[in-house]
């Protein structure tokens, strides 16, 4: 197993939503808010306790993923599985430093579980282990979130002159009522048409997250809680030993330089733009040993299509091209928009 804290996808990215939904007919009454009201009211969100259960789905327009082949297409097919399809996800957490997150698959787990510096993921399927133990000298030593709350903050952080902010109808998610924010980018240059966060009304945690691609009817990606308490989790569900006959491997972080990103793996990345239609740029030889196993893996001429000047990886919401000579682009924008990119370097 690749020791992979993405399992907490950033997600960037993650799934559609099955909440909890209204009866019909019902009507959610919520005393009147602005848009800056909920903004205010999700920012000062201070909820560190809770556990719950979470729903994620995503269409992002990926053929069906194999899970036949090497061990390197099984890995990249694994950390693809947890951006795509549908996942109920368990999740705890006790204040800033002690969480689990359980992936629950059809006849397995993934499990995440931090416990102040020590860090472990654990997959049923193959009986693995990896740890890790989290630097002391960082200010927040909390592992990566699969929550809407995680989700949200990487959209709030858009919030500028480059979006729209508007209120959509009250909502309610997981029993618990709701204001819903609505992003709405200014330029017809990304391929996001909208963001809506549903945020409690009484304790400000974003409920849910919900992304649409442009002129798409439903979400392409979402997560949402399907239940939600706000009570301490048992403290030994942060506790972990590998079971009998597990592989356990011992990981080590990679350094961060002055800037808090890890040595060596972000040298020369640049970004063009800002907001919705930025584009990201890797230089070729970043990454000799990543590249050469991502494109020597099956899955890459499955899900990759060959265009001017290398390969793409097109979805509803996101476009990677991987040009001939080694470089990387990647954006919520057209293939197109990549390749002007490359062009000009």
């Amino acid at each position: 197993m690749k020791w992979m804290p993405a399992v907490a996808v950033p997600a960037v990215i993650v799934a559609g939503v099955l909440a909890v939904p209204l009866q019909a007919g019902a009507a959610v009454d919520l005393p009147d808010k602005t848009p800056q009201d909920v903004l205010e009211l999700a920012a000062g969100s201070t909820v560190d306790t809770f556990s719950g259960t979470i729903e994620q789905t995503s269409e992002l327009g990926l053929p069906e993923i194999p899970s036949t082949g090497d061990a390197a297409a099984a890995e990249f097919a694994d950390a693809l599985d947890l951006l795509t399809g549908s996942h109920t996800v368990r999740v705890y957490q006790n204040g800033p430093d002690q969480s689990r997150v359980q992936v629950q698959d059809t006849m397995s787990e993934r499990n995440l579980i931090q416990n102040g510096a020590d860090l472990w993921l654990y997959d049923s399927a193959d009986n693995t282990a990896a740890h890790t133990t989290l630097p002391a000298d960082t200010g927040d030593r909390s592992a990566p979130g699969y929550t809407p709350s995680e989700m949200a903050e990487t959209f709030l952080a858009e919030v500028a002159p480059s979006t729209e902010v508007t209120l959509g109808a009250n909502t309610e998610v997981a029993g618990r009522t709701a204001y819903e924010l609505v992003l709405t980018p200014n330029t017809d240059d990304t391929l996001v048409g909208s963001v809506s966060i549903a945020v409690d009304s009484e304790t400000g945690l974003p409920l849910r997250v919900q992304v649409e691609a442009q002129d798409a009817a439903e979400p392409a990606i979402s997560v949402a809680f399907s239940s939600l308490s706000f009570d301490a989790p048992p403290a030994d569900l942060f506790v972990f030993t590998a079971p009998a006959g597990a592989t356990v491997t011992e990981e080590t972080l990679p350094t961060k330089d002055a800037a808090g990103h890890p040595e060596g793996e972000t040298s020369g990345v640049t970004v063009t733009g800002s907001g919705w239609d930025a584009v990201v740029s890797v230089p070729a030889g970043a990454d000799a040993a990543a590249m050469a196993e991502l494109t020597a893996s099956p899955l890459y001429s499955q899900l990759t299509d060959a265009v001017d000047g290398g390969r793409a990886l097109s979805t509803t919401l996101i476009s990677v091209l991987i040009t001939d000579d080694g470089r990387v682009f990647a954006g919520s924008v057209p293939v197109e928009r990549l390749q002007a990119a490359a062009a000009q370097e």
